[in-house]
Protein backbone atom coordinates (compact mmCIF):
# COMPACT_ATOMS: atom_id res chain seq x y z
CA UNK A 1 0.00 0.00 0.00
CA UNK A 2 1.31 3.45 -0.90
CA UNK A 3 2.36 5.72 1.97
CA UNK A 4 0.08 8.50 0.75
CA UNK A 5 -3.06 6.32 0.73
CA UNK A 6 -4.46 7.94 3.86
CA UNK A 7 -4.30 11.38 2.18
CA UNK A 8 -5.18 10.20 -1.30
CA UNK A 9 -8.20 12.49 -1.67
CA UNK A 10 -6.18 15.53 -0.60
CA UNK A 11 -3.48 14.68 -3.14
CA UNK A 12 -6.07 14.20 -5.88
CA UNK A 13 -7.67 17.53 -5.00
CA UNK A 14 -4.33 19.29 -5.36
CA UNK A 15 -3.67 17.59 -8.69
CA UNK A 16 -7.10 18.60 -9.96
CA UNK A 17 -6.31 22.18 -9.01
CA UNK A 18 -3.08 21.99 -11.03
CA UNK A 19 -5.01 20.44 -13.90
CA UNK A 20 -7.35 23.44 -13.78
CA UNK A 21 -4.37 25.79 -13.89
CA UNK A 22 -3.07 24.00 -16.99
CA UNK A 23 -6.46 24.25 -18.68
CA UNK A 24 -6.46 27.94 -17.81
CA UNK A 25 -3.10 28.27 -19.54
CA UNK A 26 -4.50 26.61 -22.64
CA UNK A 27 -7.41 29.07 -22.65
CA UNK A 28 -5.03 31.99 -22.24
CA UNK A 29 -3.06 30.88 -25.30
CA UNK A 30 -6.25 30.28 -27.29
CA UNK A 31 -7.40 33.79 -26.37
CA UNK A 32 -4.03 35.35 -27.30
CA UNK A 33 -3.43 36.71 -23.79
CA UNK A 34 -0.35 38.76 -22.99
CA UNK A 35 2.83 36.66 -22.78
CA UNK A 36 3.84 37.90 -19.34
CA UNK A 37 0.40 37.03 -17.95
CA UNK A 38 0.77 33.50 -19.32
CA UNK A 39 4.27 33.19 -17.89
CA UNK A 40 2.96 34.30 -14.50
CA UNK A 41 0.41 31.50 -14.60
CA UNK A 42 3.06 29.00 -15.75
CA UNK A 43 5.09 29.97 -12.70
CA UNK A 44 2.08 29.44 -10.42
CA UNK A 45 1.39 25.99 -11.92
CA UNK A 46 5.05 25.04 -11.63
CA UNK A 47 5.13 26.08 -7.96
CA UNK A 48 1.97 24.09 -7.29
CA UNK A 49 3.53 20.96 -8.82
CA UNK A 50 6.74 21.53 -6.87
CA UNK A 51 4.80 21.85 -3.62
CA UNK A 52 2.88 18.67 -4.45
CA UNK A 53 6.14 16.86 -5.22
CA UNK A 54 7.77 17.94 -1.97
CA UNK A 55 4.77 16.85 0.07
CA UNK A 56 4.69 13.48 -1.66
CA UNK A 57 8.44 13.08 -1.16
CA UNK A 58 8.07 13.90 2.52
CA UNK A 59 5.33 11.30 2.80
CA UNK A 60 7.55 8.74 1.04
CA UNK A 61 10.49 9.45 3.31
CA UNK A 62 8.44 9.27 6.49
CA UNK A 63 6.72 6.01 5.56
CA UNK A 64 8.38 3.89 2.90
CA UNK A 65 11.98 4.86 3.62
CA UNK A 66 11.59 4.77 7.41
CA UNK A 67 9.95 1.33 7.21
CA UNK A 68 12.71 0.04 4.94
CA UNK A 69 15.40 1.51 7.22
CA UNK A 70 13.83 -0.27 10.20
CA UNK A 71 13.92 -3.53 8.26
CA UNK A 72 17.54 -2.89 7.27
CA UNK A 73 19.59 -4.70 4.68
CA UNK A 74 19.39 -4.35 0.93
CA UNK A 75 15.80 -3.08 1.01
CA UNK A 76 16.89 -0.11 3.13
CA UNK A 77 19.80 0.63 0.82
CA UNK A 78 17.54 0.43 -2.23
CA UNK A 79 14.90 2.76 -0.74
CA UNK A 80 17.49 5.35 0.27
CA UNK A 81 19.08 5.21 -3.19
CA UNK A 82 15.66 5.50 -4.83
CA UNK A 83 14.77 8.51 -2.66
CA UNK A 84 18.12 10.18 -3.40
CA UNK A 85 17.57 9.75 -7.13
CA UNK A 86 14.05 11.19 -6.85
CA UNK A 87 15.41 14.20 -4.96
CA UNK A 88 18.08 14.70 -7.63
CA UNK A 89 15.40 14.68 -10.35
CA UNK A 90 13.32 17.22 -8.46
CA UNK A 91 16.31 19.49 -7.94
CA UNK A 92 17.17 19.37 -11.66
CA UNK A 93 13.63 20.19 -12.75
Amino acid sequence: MAGYSGDKEAYLKRLRRVEGQIRGLQRMVEQDKYCIDILTQVSAATKALQAFSLELLDEHLSTCVVDAAAAGGKEAEAKVKEASEAIARLVRS
